[in-house]
């Protein structure tokens, strides 16, 4: 009977558990289903996330790929650059040089320019200036040569009354020889000039007389004949003088200033004419009277 009791009790019990086990399991069912649900959606969710993370890592591996060539080439590109610039460098030092030593030589150059130009301008004014003073002595040397010629015509139309062997009026070396004869002036071994050479000798000082700007000088001449010795002259050269000599008192004595005039021998070692012929001989016994321009503003513009 116990026993009978213990199993009534206790299948009343199985069923009561049995009653309440189907709502849980109800409920459970229901909390599964949804739990799947929310699971399915989870998973769901989760391989999208999972998609899109892989995405994102394979991006970020293009990336960091990227990123690492980037880097591979900014390193080379840094290398190029610091070769660049080193070169840069150089050639900035090298260019600096070359203008450096390009002005110094543009300066060197500038200066010897300036100086040459300094003594191009010099060279010039001194060429200008000798241009100006070789002017000058033309012009002088032009009216000295006309002052020359006007003096031979002159002294020539004063002599017009000799004959031409014993007077010759040339024009010699800028200067105007005029000849005369022993003939006319002495007689042999004397230093007496004779009236004939007197007269001609006074109208060569009227001619010329007046005019301050001349020189004259009165040369004696002999042929080489030996004086007489123990006569009044040692030789042929003092004999030259004396005559010179007394030609030069007449022309002083009929005008002509004494300072413009002088006296000089040569004896017989000027001939005019070679040989002992009695030609020749006549022709060298002459007395020369050498008249010539002062030349004073000529030697002022030499000196200059």
């Amino acid at each position: 009977m116990k026993k009978l009791l213990f199993v009534i009790v206790l299948a009343t019990c199985g069923l009561s558990s049995c009653i309440v086990s189907k709502k849980k399991f109800d409920e459970l069912s229901r909390r599964k289903s949804a739990l799947e649900a929310e699971k399915a959606d989870c998973e769901d969710t989760l391989k999208a996330k999972q998609a899109e993370l892989d995405k994102f890592t394979a991006l970020n591996g293009a990336l960091l790929k990227d990123t690492s060539e980037l880097g591979a080439e900014l390193r080379v590109a840094q290398a190029n650059y610091e070769t660049l610039n080193d070169t840069y460098q150089k050639l900035l030092k090298t260019h600096n040089k070359i203008v450096s030593n390009n002005q110094s030589e543009l300066s060197k150059m500038s200066k010897d320019l300036s100086e040459r130009e300094l003594k191009i301008n010099t060279l010039e004014n001194e060429l200008n200036e000798r241009e100006r003073r070789v002017k000058e002595l033309e012009n002088v040397l032009v009216r000295k040569d006309s002052a020359v010629n006007a003096i031979k015509d002159k002294l020539t139309k004063s002599l017009l009354g000799f004959k031409d062997k014993d007077i010759t009026v040339k024009v010699k070396d800028g200067k105007v020889y005029v000849s005369l004869s022993e003939q006319l002036l002495f007689k042999s071994g004397s230093i007496k000039v004779d009236d004939k050479g007197v007269e001609a000798l006074k109208k060569l000082a009227e001619a010329i007389k007046d005019n301050k700007d001349l020189n004259i000088t009165v040369e004696g001449h002999t042929d080489d004949v030996p004086v007489t010795k123990g006569g009044n002259f040692e030789d042929n050269w003092e004999l030259s003088v004396l005559r010179a000599t007394s030609i030069t008192k007449i022309l002083v004595s009929n005008g002509f200033p004494p300072v413009n005039v002088m006296p000089a021998g040569h004896g017989e070692f000027l001939p005019v004419a070679e040989g002992k012929s009695a030609e020749a001989r006549r022709l060298n016994r002459r007395t020369e009277i050498i008249v010539s321009p002062k030349l004073d503003e000529l030697f002022k513009l030499l000196n200059k």
